[in-house]
């Protein structure tokens, strides 16, 4: 975890999109490269998370499909 990132789960999905944004663009806009670097380690917490969390949403909505098409499909 990046020293300057609070606590991930109060944010939104938006507002972890929106942090990429911003920090994307004042990754080129400076030509620091040790500000880069620092830039760079917090885009990859914010995309892990996002990542994360896209991923649990995919298993629950195929475990919840997956449920659904048992109680359509009866085998005697």
């Amino acid at each position: 975890m990046h020293p300057l990132i609070n606590n991930l789960s109060e944010l939104k999905d938006i507002e972890i999109e929106n942090k990429i944004l911003e920090l994307s663009k004042k990754y080129y806009q400076t030509h620091n490269s040790n500000l880069q670097y620092q830039i760079r380690l917090a885009l990859d917490v914010y995309n892990e998370e996002l990542r994360t969390r896209r991923s649990k949403l995919l298993q629950q909505q195929l475990e919840n499909r997956n449920q659904d098409l048992d109680k359509l499909i009866k085998v005697n």
